[in-house]
């Protein structure tokens, strides 16, 4: 089949203009407070989610890409709108305006996010999984999205103190263990993305999990370690001040939350990209692969 170079081009254009805008929206972060919330928030949200369509029709074809879209947007919001009401599974909160407009009570960016990441942490659990450019059968239908799971709750176990602390986008009405964090939030999207992976799984059951050269994988998975390089530079407002309560009255250090997401994305996000691209490498393909 005749290779569409121009538009293989494009692509590749896009692909990495998008990882360049989600670059410099982090990079705002170091004037938290002088920047709008709501800008920084878009910046973060949208660019993965743009990246993912992108980067999702090239590797799963247009109707694949959707499916995915469908799939994680439409069980994200149902959990989450599940939880809101109920409690189950993530916990009891609310949010505030900081993330923009609502459609019953869950934020439109929000939802977004599970598009964005959730794709990001898809294809960095395909390279962990080896299953570059194999069918997605047996075994590997079920441990794949099982890795995808932990890899995106990794992403929110490094941001969700900070989102919920120092951001403000939502409130914990019970508090919890960590940094007014409930343990069930991350028990939560363990179950959420595990279910949606799932189902995209099923979707491409004894399909090729990334029907695509070896460096189609490269720049999700560099996008995914930018994730983790983007916590490094949060900084909190200085209007703040040192020290944040949570609603039962406990008090946390601002400071130790801001140590512990970059604790995280060193050590954990940081050595999952590391070793997805390290799989990628060592499963043999060709090294003449084009990129993106």
């Amino acid at each position: 089949m005749p290779v569409n170079r121009p538009k293989n081009d494009q692509n590749r254009l896009l692909l990495w203009g998008l990882l360049l805008l989600y670059l410099i929206g982090r990079t705002l972060q170091l004037f938290a407070g002088r920047v709008p919330n709501l800008i920084l928030v878009i910046f973060h949200v949208v660019p993965p989610a743009l990246f993912a369509v992108v980067h999702g029709a090239r590797v799963y074809r247009s109707r694949g890409v959707l499916v995915f879209t469908c799939l994680s947007l439409g069980v994200g919001a149902l959990f989450e709108s599940v939880s809101l009401r109920t409690g189950f599974p993530f916990g009891h909160y609310r949010f505030t305006g900081l993330m923009g407009p609502k459609i019953f009570d869950l934020p439109i960016l929000l939802a977004l996010a599970y598009v964005g990441m959730g794709y990001l942490s898809w294809v960095v659990s395909v390279a962990l999984a080896g299953g570059e450019n194999r069918s997605l059968s047996g075994g590997r239908i079920v441990w794949t999205p099982m890795i995808a799971s932990f890899v995106m709750t990794t992403w929110d176990l490094s941001m969700e103190a900070i989102w919920a602390d120092v951001d403000h986008g939502w409130v914990w009405r019970d508090g919890g263990s960590y940094y007014g964090v409930p343990t069930s939030n991350f028990l939560g999207w363990l179950l959420t993305t595990y279910v949606f992976y799932q189902l995209f799984a099923f979707y491409l059951r004894n399909q090729k999990t990334l029907p695509a050269r070896r460096n189609h994988y490269l720049p999700a998975i560099l996008f995914y370690a930018l994730s983790a390089l983007g916590n490094l530079l949060v900084i909190a407002p200085s209007s703040l001040g040192n020290v944040f309560v949570d609603a039962t009255g406990k008090q946390w250090m601002i400071s130790s939350i801001l140590h512990t997401s970059r604790l995280v994305s060193i050590f954990l996000m940081a050595p999952l990209s590391l070793v997805a691209c390290v799989s990628l490498y060592i499963s043999g393909r060709p090294r003449n692969a084009d990129c993106c």
